[in-house]
């Protein structure tokens, strides 16, 4: 199975593709006065495929500026010969249509820190072909029969928008599950793959008569109910016999040969602990028996009982699928440390598959399961900052952040410590009394010190980066309400 899915899931822009570097010749790239000198030293610091000006538009600050702004005052600028992609800053609001409507030209939202335009660029050949996958991915709704039916279904929903291809309902041994089939028929129903996770004989001819199509899991203790889904198009995941080797699988695949039922192979993966090693290697020893046989890993028995975040646990865990050819993974998110995990394996699917079939390294095109450290620190060097606040004539406060320091600037203080837990005594020095903007920087300020504990780029306002669960940055707020009536007065 290979398939995308929507351009967030697929790692994309949500304002469109980046522009790949084979599309375009000459860029031009927008910003304001503040921001020039710093927009000018990265890009004289890059290897560029393609040729730039700078145009720099009549305000001081260039994420105040709005689309409709820029297409007025750009429109009335002298375009440079051969443009054919205009890079307006990310921070930006309105619909760039705006501005290529103006000026004619292919416009694009470039990243909200111009210090990330390197990277944004890089991106630009992987991002065309970025975003295939060939694994498939079964989330399981653990103890399905404990759960009333809004909250099954919540789950299943929940499930389907996460990623996952086949909603998996867990059935629990010994509990009855009277609603089974309501319950497949139901998710079926809704437009869902469905598949049971039960040995109980009577429980998968229920759901496969629903509409199941695939079974978790036979072997030889229940290899017979296979012989009943004969017809019905249902597949089953064969498992070797409880504690027995592979060889165990021997008598249940000639079975299901014989009855013409099509299945997939599970070796079991193993926690760690518990012979984890040998049980990967159980999968590399069936992928040399069976080299054409399909092939389902549980990587839930990994994720679920290692105390580890589950971002990384789930890249590993689908490389080696992607190596080994197991086209199927069965994941939960039951322990919370878990939680996401269907929405991880759909990145890493993707991330992966872009690995190993291009025979590259899996970084530099996709960075969402980077959650708790960034894979840069970006910042501004001290002389840099201290030129900034030269041409800087307003009292607001901007906060910057490295490895090693926080930096506090406005047009008269320059405070830079790297005591960074210690806030407070930063606050101290900045002389604020009023209530609203003493509540804004020290919330700023917290965030400021938590980037530069964990390793993480600061942008004043703007969200942490944590992979996939980023959230989106704040509305504007005072900083930005204050800068924006001093650049207007300077710029009226």
């Amino acid at each position: 199975m290979t398939g995308r899915r929507s351009p967030e899931q697929s790692g994309a822009s949500s304002d469109g593709p980046i522009p790949a570097a084979a599309d375009t010749r000459h860029v031009l790239f927008v910003t304001g006065r503040l921001a020039e000198p710093s927009l000018r030293r990265t890009l004289t610091s890059m290897t560029l495929p393609f040729a730039y000006d700078v145009a720099v538009l009549k305000i001081t600050v260039a994420a105040l500026m709005t689309t409709t702004w820029i297409a007025q005052h750009l429109a009335a600028e002298a375009m440079p010969a051969g443009t054919d992609l205009v890079l307006i800053p990310g921070l930006c609001e309105g619909d760039t249509a705006i501005i290529s409507e103006a000026v004619g030209v292919r416009v694009a939202r470039g990243p909200k820190d111009l210090r990330e335009i390197p990277g944004y660029f890089g991106r630009a050949a992987a991002a065309a072909e970025y975003g295939a996958w060939d694994i498939e991915i079964l989330a399981e709704i653990n103890n399905a029969p404990r759960l009333d039916r809004a909250a099954l279904r919540a789950e299943a929903d929940y499930f389907r928008a996460s990623g996952a291809d086949v909603i998996d309902v867990g059935c629990t041994p010994g509990l009855p599950f009277p609603a089974l089939g309501d319950v497949v028929r139901e998710l079926v129903g809704a437009g869902m793959r469905v598949s049971v996770d039960s040995f109980d004989a009577g429980e998968i001819r229920t759901a496969v008569a629903a509409g199941a199509e695939l079974v978790l899991s036979v072997n030889g203790s229940n290899i017979d109910v296979a012989q009943d889904l004969a017809g019905s198009g249902a597949r089953v995941v064969v498992v070797p016999d409880l504690g027995g080797p592979l060889e165990t699988l021997e008598p249940s695949l000639e079975k299901l040969t014989r009855w013409n039922i099509p299945y997939l192979i599970d070796p079991i993966l193993e926690p760690i602990g518990h012979r984890f090693m040998a049980s990967l290697e159980r999968y590399a020893e069936v992928r040399r028996r069976y080299p054409e046989t399909e092939m389902l890993m549980g990587i839930g028995n990994l994720t679920e009982l290692t105390a580890a975040d589950s971002t990384g646990v789930n890249a590993m865990m689908i490389a080696i699928c992607q190596e080994l050819g197991v086209r199927a993974v069965l994941t939960t998110e039951v322990i919370p440390w878990a939680r996401g995990s269907v929405r991880e394996v759909d990145v890493a699917r993707r991330l992966m598959h872009f690995a190993v079939t291009g025979q590259t390294i899996p970084k530099g095109v996709d960075d969402r399961l980077v959650t708790i450290k960034d894979p840069a620190v970006l910042a501004f060097s001290e002389a840099e900052l201290r030129a900034l606040q030269r041409e800087i004539t307003d009292p607001n406060f901007r906060i910057f952040t490295d490895r090693d320091a926080i930096t506090v600037l406005n047009n008269e203080q320059f405070v830079r410590t790297t005591d960074v837990r210690n806030i407070g005594a930063i606050f101290d020095q900045l002389g604020v009394s009023e209530p609203t903007h003493a509540f804004y920087l020290g919330k700023e300020l917290a965030r400021a010190s938590l980037a530069v504990i964990l390793g993480k780029t600061y942008r004043q306002e703007g969200a942490l980066s944590w992979g996939y669960l980023t959230p989106p940055d704040e509305a504007t707020v005072e900083h930005v309400r204050l800068t924006q009536r001093s650049a207007r007065r300077r710029d009226e």
